[in-house]
This record gives structure tokens, sequence and C-alpha cells, in this order.
């Protein structure tokens, strides 16, 4: 089957599409609107996972893990979380099946297995965790309670795309208790800034730390702090949130602590998560027309090393070396695989290879083994090179750094370059329609205005930059008084 893709100026969407599947990272399921995780696709969610982990350990938090369901009761005890999910729930009504007496072979829902209470499956687990730690918290010494979980989530999508947004998807998302609001602040912070850590340093995306609007705050958050990438196709993607959701949950479930006086009040309390739209965002800040474009702190395969033989001592001589150049790899951590197959030409190994966005592939011939030499190709640029044997590790380990920050500097310069400040109605609906990107502009700060922009334009304020500097201005929009640009943009 051919590998080719549809160029991405030509259909991005259909670029996308194409890319996911044909690199063996996901496909369509059996289930509407959920995906299958391919095991190329699914080494790359681990080794964002594995680093995910480590930096939440590192900043104190343990993993535990909740139920799948969720009580109908306790989702309903938060009034502005059920009411912001209520649309993308899936509900369990029944526990059993039975046979159809009208149609052998077919089951149906048994009526007499009715369940008591419906159950709501997750489509985030603050309920179930809120209503959890009421047993664990009884005093100061219990704080803070810093919790996270691996898991998969429900939320049941109409329109769906592979990683982008599934009706099911894997995440984490924590749940941490405090016993004062500064505290409780200052983790949401912190973990947006892990988030933005993790994303410019592992998957070479730079991003814009900020604050959401009140709109477009998670249900049952007093403040959501984000973090917002720009693909290549100019629209924006949330790549991770982080909500301080004050005591809203305490209140909703009773969980109150004793402090050091003897005295009791509500926790404070927060909620973070990433989940597999990560890799979209991936996908589609790095990827090309050939196929995948891997950060090597990121990649599976760091390193592949294809032989090119006529004959079976040439295949020897060549493995030997191979083998022993994988040893001196691996002893400075360095990822590689051999591709031994038979099965295929080189050619068609290369092919792969490219598509999967491996950073480094070296061919080794008959020539290299008399001229002591390889060719070396780096997958972001294309170039080859021919390298000494005598330096190649040297040369594989700079390149891994070198790589990682040429991908990085690249896509900065593309959301710099593609990051407008306009001043009126007209420059904003030009840029929006024929440059994209991340547009700044004056916001009035009401409401009534952020929908009429969304209404007439579909672009929305992805974040009050965090790090903006207070400006005083005119309202693109509505020409009231601004202290403050915004980031706007059409997004995923």
């Amino acid at each position: 089957m051919s590998k080719n893709i549809t160029s991405r100026a030509n259909d991005y969407s259909k670029w996308y599409n194409e890319l996911v599947v044909k690199a063996d990272l996901a496909e369509n399921s059996a289930v509407r609107g959920c995906m299958v995780i391919k095991p190329y696709g699914y080494a790359i969610w681990e080794k964002m996972q594995a680093e995910l982990d480590r930096m939440f350990k590192e900043t104190g938090h343990q993993n535990a893990y909740f139920p799948l369901f969720v009580p109908k009761s306790l989702f309903e005890a938060e009034e502005k979380n059920a009411e912001g999910f209520a649309k993308e729930c899936a509900v369990v009504t029944h526990y059993r099946l039975q046979n159809d007496p009208e149609a052998p072979g077919k089951l149906r829902v048994d009526p007499e297995a009715k369940l008591e209470e419906e159950l709501v499956v997750r489509p985030t687990s603050e309920a179930i965790i809120w209503n959890t730690y009421k047993g664990w918290i009884q005093s100061y010494r219990d704080l803070p309670l810093l919790i996270n979980q691996w898991a998969n989530v429900v939320r049941w999508e109409m329109r769906t795309r592979l990683f982008l947004r599934t009706a099911e998807f894997l995440w984490q998302e924590g749940h941490t208790a405090h016993a004062t609001k500064q505290e409780a602040m200052e983790e949401a912070k912190l973990m947006n800034n892990v988030y933005a850590k993790f994303a410019e340093q592992f998957m070479a995306i730079p991003v814009v730390k900020g604050v959401k609007t009140e709109s477009e705050r998670f249900a049952g958050a007093d403040e959501t702090f984000c973090i917002e990438a720009l693909m290549q196709d100019g629209k924006a993607l949330q790549a991770g949130t982080s909500h301080f959701l004050g005591q809203n949950f305490a209140k909703a479930f009773d969980v109150k602590y004793t402090n050091k006086e003897g005295k009791q009040d509500y926790v404070w309390a927060t909620s973070w998560g990433v989940s597999t739209r990560l890799m979209g965002a991936l996908i589609m800040t790095h990827s090309d027309d050939k196929g995948l474009v891997l950060p090597p702190n990121l990649a599976p395969n760091q390193v592949v090393i294809v032989p090119i033989y006529k004959d079976e001592d040439q295949h020897n001589a060549i493995t030997e070396l191979a083998t022993a150049l994988m040893n001196d790899l691996r002893q400075k951590n360095i990822s590689v695989t051999y591709d031994n197959r038979d099965t295929y030409r080189p050619g068609a190994k290369f092919a792969q290879h490219e598509l999967q966005g491996v950073p480094v592939r070296i061919a080794i011939g008959p020539k290299d083994l008399e001229n002591n030499t390889v060719e070396l190709v780096r997958r972001d640029t294309l170039t080859k090179d021919t390298v000494d044997l005598n330096v190649l590790v040297d040369v594989v380990v700079n390149l891994m750094q070198d790589i990682q920050k040429s991908l990085y500097k690249k896509a900065l310069i593309f959301r710099d370059t593609h990051t407008t400040r306009v001043n009126s109605w007209e420059e904003f609906k030009t840029v929006l329609e024929t440059k994209t990107g991340f547009i700044s502009a004056h916001w009035d700060g009401t409401l009534e205005t952020e929908h009429k922009i969304k209404e007439l334009t579909k672009a929305t304020i992805r974040c009050i930059p965090i790090h903006g500097t207070t400006e005083p201005g005119k309202c693109v929009y509505s020409g009231a008084r601004s202290s403050q640009r915004v980031l706007f943009a059409k997004a995923y």
C-alpha cells in the first residue's frame, strides 16, 4: 500500500488524518468516536507519560486510581461542574443483558436489572475524588494532599478526530487539597509551569502561558491557567490546563479540616490535566509532507540502523558492526534499533522510518565497511552526510541536542511570525482570514463582546497572557476601554 500522504498545503485536515493512520499511530475503532492507539503511537505516549510522571513526583505528587463510574448524585453535587459536562456524559442505567426470546442469538437489556442509581462514566473525576477525600482529610496534618491519576475518561463527542477529540481518551488528572487559598493558587500555577516546561523541553513546542476568560474556564473552577500552542495551519491548540477550584468542591462534598488553632474550615482545591491530545499537538507542530518529525526527547527510537548488502558475508559483517555501534550508542542513553528485516528492501525501510519520524537514520553498506564510514540522515532537515565511524557516537549524541533545539526554534519562529498585533476590527478580520495565527488585540472584558466576536469570526480568546504587559487601549470590537491585550485565534 502506498504511504504517500496528502500535502499539508492542499488539505491540512486530510494530511493530518492520513499521517496518523499511515504512520501507524492510531486508527478508528468499531466503537463510534473511539480510537485504537497502535503500538508505535502508544510508545510515544509512554515516553510522554514517563517524563510527566517524573516531573509530577519531583514536585511531591503521588499516583492513585479512582473508579471509572460516578454515582449520579455525586456528579450533581457541584452544580457548575455537573452542568458543564452534562451534554457529554455517558450514563449506565442497567447492569445485565439477557437473551432476546424474539431474536435467537441476540441480547437485550434485562429490564429487571435496572440500577438503583444511574452511574455516570467519568468525563472528569472531581466528584468521585472529592467524595473520597472527605474520609482522608480531618486536620491540617493531612494537608497538602497531592494526588495524580493516569486514567481514561469519556466525553461523548459528536464530531471526532484521532487524538484531538475522541469520545474516550487517555490522560492524567491531578487533584490536590490545601489549607490556604494562597497555597492552592501557587499549586495551580506550579503545575501550569510544569506543563509549559514539558511542552518546550520535551515536545519542542513553544507555548503561551495564560489565564482563561470566565466563559472558557473549567466548569466549577474560580480560575483556569493554560498553555496555548500554535499549529502549522495557524490554529491554536490548548495543550494543558490547571484549575484553581477555590472551596467549591470542598463545600459541595463537605470536606473540612481542623487547623492548628482547633477551628474547622473548608479545604482549598486544584485540578490539572493533559491528555493524548498532546499527540495531536506533537504531530501538527513539527511534521511535514513526508510524515512525522519527532523531537529526540520523545522518539521511541532515536536512531535506526539499516543494513545494505548483496550477500550473506556482507550481511554478517554489517550486523557485527551494527551490534557494536548499538552498544556504544546505548551506553550514551541513545535508543537505537537495527532494522534487519529481510522482507523489505532498504528503500522501503528508509521510507517507513522517514514516515514515522525517527530522528536519525544510519545506513551501512559494503563501501562503508571498506571506508570505515556510515551514511547518516537527520529527519528534521533530511540532510545526508558521510560520517567516520571513529566519531560517529559523538556526532549522534550532539545531533540529538541539535535536532531538539532546531525543532523548538523553528516552531518558535513560526509562532512569533504568526502572532499579529491589531488595533481595529477590520485588521482583526483581515489577519484572521488571510494570515491566521494568534491575534493580539484589546478586549473590553465583557462576555457580550467575547461571544459576539466568536459568533462573527469563530475566533475565541485563547488566553489572557500571564506575562502580558499592562497597556491601555480600546477594545478591537466595541471600542470600549481596555487595559491589556489578549490572544484570539481559531482553535481545535
